[in-house]
Order: structure tokens, then C-alpha cells, then sequence
């Protein structure tokens, strides 16, 4: 199902093919060191994370993290995955949080900008009005995006006591 799109992108709801794709996300490198080690290993693995987490938080909240598509018709199937970009409600904060990951070959071309855009223009339509953002701090490029998206800097916090800490952003839509 697509959400919304932009000149060169597609935004849509994940499904469990995406496994390949979401397994190559997450054990990404620069994926593990700025937002986390998930711990999936195998591809199915990587299908159950993606039924329990973005698939589910979509059937109970009707958002969640979506895939993004390159768009360019250069690729034999014009439908490949990149990255990801959405909407999450995590126990940790009080309102629905902006997140997205790229996968290393896709960073640099202002996807993950583009992305976003569309996204935070998507969030009023289905009634979401301020949005948060976590980024590590020593994420330079995240942090800069999120401000070069509007989003203020609220604080440095700790989402759980053991947790490094991190920065939190918010923005009224």
C-alpha cells in the first residue's frame, strides 16, 4: 500500500518480502552503531521483525516505519528498496517519533530528506500534529537533517537508564 511519494521516491507500507531488503538494513554497520544492534541474523528472522514490528504497528496504529522505493525507471525493477522513513509510537516517548535508515549505497543523494518531506507532510492527514525525533548525538549527518527539516532541539535525554542518551527533537505540524 502506498502512502505517499515524491518525484523520486515511493513511500510504502512494508510487507514480509521485504525481509531480504530489511535484513540488510539493519545489519548495516553505521546502522548498528547509531541506532542499534537488532540481533537478526537470518532472513527469516528479519520477516518475523518486520510482522511484529512495522507491519503490526501499522494494523493497530495505521502508521509505522515504511519502506522507500527508488522511483528511477534506470533500475530493471523500478520498485527498489533504499531505505526506510515513517511514523513510530514507542513506550519511551509521549508522541509519535520520525525515524529512517538508508541503506550505505543509497546515502548522499538527499533521499532520506526527500523522504522525510513527504512524510511529515503525510503526518496532519492521518491526524498526527507534533512529531518528535531521536538521533544519536554523534550522528552529525541525522542531527542536520532533522534540523534542515525544521524540527527544533528540545534536549538530551535517556530513553531507558542504561541507555547512552540521545537527542530529541520535536516539531508542530
Amino acid at each position: 500500500m502506498k502512502i505517499t511519494e515524491t518525484a523520486r521516491l515511493r513511500v510504502r507500507v512494508a510487507t514480509p518480502d521485504d525481509n531480504a531488503f530489511f535484513y540488510a538494513l539493519v545489519n548495516d554497520p553505521d546502522f548498528i552503531e547509531h541506532i542499534g544492534d537488532k540481533g537478526i541474523r537470518t532472513l527469516d528472522e528479519a520477516r518475523t521483525a518486520l510482522l511484529t514490528g512495522p507491519i503490526a504497528m501499522q494494523e493497530e496504529r495505521g502508521h509505522s516505519l515504511y519502506v522507500v522505493e527508488l522511483k528511477d525507471k534506470a533500475f530493471a525493477d523500478a520498485h527498489v528498496p533504499i531505505g526506510m522513513c515513517g511514523l513510530i509510537k514507542r513506550d519511551t516517548l509521549d508522541a509519535v517519533d520520525i525515524g529512517y535508515a538508508y541503506l550505505p549505497e543509497w546515502r548522499g543523494y538527499g533521499y532520506a530528506y526527500e523522504a522525510a518531506q513527504a512524510v511529515l507532510a503525510y503526518a496532519p492527514t492521518i491526524g498526527i500534529q507534533r512529531l518528535l525525533a531521536i538521533v544519536s548525538p554523534a550522528n552529525a549527518a541525522s542531527n542536520g537533517l532533522l534540523r534542515k527539516l525544521g524540527m527544533r532541539f528540545e534536549r538530551f535525554m535517556h530513553l531507558v537508564p542504561e541507555d547512552s542518551g540521545t537527542n530529541l527533537y520535536s516539531i508542530e505540524l
